[in-house]
């Protein structure tokens, strides 16, 4: 005990009061140890590092199911739930959400439920969503999440909804962001970033003609209240306006963080990662450079104010978002430290740039590309391409790609590969029909590359997935035969729906589910309620379609042919606007009987040394085993999600339809550990230390068995 106080004397002598308090809280809380992922992506800097060397390449190899927890929140029977959550670990407990975004707290050693929250009524759409925040100020801990169009706030140690934040404890995400918040669904996929009292969010929009502008907006975490906004569709006055016609920010949508920030909490910066404009493939109503769209943004993290910006991609025409967060990296150039930015892009590219400037580190030039045939449209002259690092998927492709699997095959793709325009990469969109490389889906999609600061590598999984444009004129391919409302709603299905779920409505599940049968399976109310706000990977269509044109969707899918009802045709008051439409976007060019129309490998994973700008390694990751060749390499599959790396010297990544788990040797990709996964799996990796032991955990798409999906843990056997 006389040891104690003279610990005590000497702490207030030397630190001060407030930091004894600190220390005396800790030794009081067994569980205040440092978890090592108490944030999406590992920290603020969106590194997926774990310091943790407990688990290693020599050992990892009896990595065994520590435990697995088994949500149970859909329905025995429903169509299994995709997930997306990157779970976080504080004081011992991890906090994870659903595919159906219900929040639950577990025991992180024994896999034990503490609470589950769910905000949702029975019927309400849910949204995809990758994982949830905490915030704490002494013995107020809080879970910050959304679940449809609202930002809300619990208690971490109780489950409960705290009401004094916000309104009787959520915040209606659809007000403050220009449009009617009645017309509108603003949801978030990626969890907010805090910056002391204050949680940062972006938002997830429809990418079409009519959407809302995507604001950048900060919170109290407290008490809810709004504390600063930034337009990324700049007002008057306001930087980037003369890169827009002058009433642009009055109807422009888009430019919306959909895919996560990064937060410099020493220099009190936020570093966005913003999406395109819309419409993603026609901008004849916004031409010019288009800012904030496409840009690595930085901004005053307690103010909002402006820092600087660098656009990655000129009036975007190929929906080349910045997909995931911006990681905050330390490389050594010329001799000295650096702290910098870099982000990795959908169409292949690592702009690495100083964190307090903006200025690339890598030479960037600004080199011409082709000019737009399409009426109306006028193409930026010029776009961005790095000197270094080169990019780590393909970006052009000739006939000697193309597959062969059969004579027949590879003649309909060879004809259709000459019957489209291509220029190689930055080929605009044509009526023609344009080949798209790399395409939609990346490039890097949404689960974003991992930082090692030990040796400057940054670790990034690429798709090589080229997609065939599909160019309409929207005013008259959508024309109804008839002025029924079945034949209406046709209509509408096939410009808002076609694309992701297929003109026969077959989807592609998990992530987009078949729409057949629907009025077997879902009530009309429950359906209308997930087109207008939103659900899994589909953003909300509220404010897009009319409450005529929702109608009309709704006897089309339920199949309503002889209601006998009419929908007036809209009264029209000039001619429509121009509007052109890509109607196969999210597909990738296949043959004639669905195989990929271009060599393997269609997707990699690749180690690139920052600081030199050189890759070390590249392998392909995922395999399709019944389009491998005998005795060939993997042929690389796609999947979303990012890799986690490890100060025991290892890369983890997920597939997603081969449903495993790997581990790789960071030094020279040699694959060091796998196991198969229950489910199809679509989430980042992480990995903590609870009493001393390190685990690896990761969320689990459902099965028919269990559609609610589950969390999974590994670590070494005791």
């Amino acid at each position: 005990m006389n040891n104690y106080r003279t610990v005590i004397r000497f702490a207030i002598f030397t630190i001060g009061v407030g930091s004894i308090i600190s220390i005396l809280a800790s030794w009081s809380n067994p569980n205040s140890e440092d978890n090592g992922w108490g944030t999406y992506k590992a920290d603020e800097k969106s590194t997926s590092y774990s310091k943790f060397d407990q688990i290693n390449v020599g050992n990892v190899n009896t990595l065994q199911n520590a435990w697995t927890f088994q949500m149970n929140d859909v329905k025995q029977g429903e169509s299994p739930m995709s997930s997306q959550c990157n779970p976080i670990i504080v004081d011992g407990v991890m906090y994870a959400n659903s595919g159906k975004q219900w929040v639950y707290a577990i025991n992180a050693q024994t896999g034990k439920q503490i609470w589950a929250f769910n905000a949702l009524d029975e019927g309400e759409p849910t949204a995809a969503s990758r994982g949830v925040t905490y915030w704490a100020s002494g013995e107020d801990k809080r879970i910050i999440y959304s679940a449809g169009n609202y930002l809300l706030a619990i208690n971490a140690k109780t489950g409960k909804l705290i009401t004094t934040f916000g309104n009787k404890g959520r915040i209606n995400l659809n007000v403050g962001v220009r449009d009617d918040p009645k017309k509108i669904s603003v949801t978030l996929t990626t969890p907010g970033s805090i910056f002391k009292d204050l949680i940062i969010i972006g938002s997830r929009l429809p990418d079409f003609y009519g959407a809302a502008p995507g604001y950048i907006r900060a919170y109290n975490c407290k008490t809810g209240k709004l504390v600063w906004t930034f337009h990324t569709i700049p007002h008057p006055g306001e930087k980037g306006y003369e890169s827009w016609p002058k009433d642009a920010y009055k109807y422009a949508g888009g430019v919306n963080c959909w895919a996560g920030m990064s937060i410099d909490n020493k220099r009190g910066m936020v570093f966005l990662a913003l999406g395109s404009p819309t419409f993603d493939y026609y901008g004849a109503d916004r031409i010019g450079a288009n800012l904030f769209g496409n840009c690595v943004l930085a901004l005053d993290a307690a103010t909002g104010k402006y820092k600087w910006h660098f656009q990655t991609v000129h009036h975007d025409l190929w929906d080349y978002d910045l997909p995931c967060p911006p990681n905050l990296v330390t490389i050594k150039k010329d001799g000295k430290d650096i702290d910098a930015v870099a982000q990795a892009t959908k169409h292949g590219f690592i702009f690495v740039l100083d964190r307090v400037t903006g200025v690339p580190l890598f030479p960037v030039e600004e080199r011409p590309v082709p000019a737009s045939n399409l009426q109306g449209e006028v193409a930026f002259a010029t776009q961005p391409f790095p000197t270094k690092p080169k990019a780590f998927v393909k970006q052009f492709m000739t006939e000697e790609d193309l597959t062969n699997y059969s004579p027949e095959n590879h003649e309909a793709i060879l004809k259709k590969f000459r019957s489209v325009r291509y220029e190689g990469l930055f080929t605009p969109p044509d009526l023609k029909g344009t080949l798209s490389l790399p395409a939609t889906r990346g490039g890097i999609n949404w689960g974003g590359a991992a930082f090692d600061p030990n040796t400057n590598y940054l670790y990034l999984r690429g798709h090589n997935l080229p997609e065939i444009q599909t160019i309409v004129d929207a005013n008259k391919a959508f024309e109804a035969r008839n002025n029924s409302t079945f034949e209406r709603g046709r209509v509408t299905y096939q410009k808002h729906c076609a694309t992701c779920h297929g003109a026969e409505r077959k989807g592609i599940p998990p992530t987009f589910p078949s729409l057949i049968g629907l009025k077997d399976r879902k009530p009309e109310k429950e359906m209308l309620k997930k087109i207008q706000n939103g659900a899994g990977a589909m953003p909300g269509f509220k404010g897009v379609l009319t409450p005529a044109e929702e109608n009309a969707i709704i006897a089309f899918l339920y199949e309503k042919q002889n209601t006998g009802i009419e929908t007036p045709q809209a009264t029209k008051t000039g001619a429509n606007p121009e509007r052109f439409m890509n109607t196969s976007a999210y597909q990738t060019w296949s043959d004639p009987s669905g195989n990929p129309a271009m060599k393997g490998p269609w997707a990699t994973l690749s180690a690139l040394n920052l600081s030199t700008g050189e890759y070390e390694w590249q392998i392909p990751i995922g395999n399709d085993e019944k389009l491998q060749e005998k005795g060939g390499p993997p042929t690389g599959l796609l999947a979303r999600s990012g890799p986690m790396v490890t100060a025991g010297g290892l890369v983890f990544i997920s597939g997603a339809a081969d449903k495993k788990l790997w581990a790789f040797d960071k030094k020279t990709g040699k694959i060091v550990w796998e196991t198969a996964l229950p489910g199809v799996n679509n989430a980042n990796v992480c990995s903590y230390m609870v009493k001393g032991k390190q685990y690896v955990a990761l969320s689990v798409g459902g099965t028919k068995e269990n559609p609610s999906g589950s969390i999974m843990t590994f670590a070494l056997p005791n």
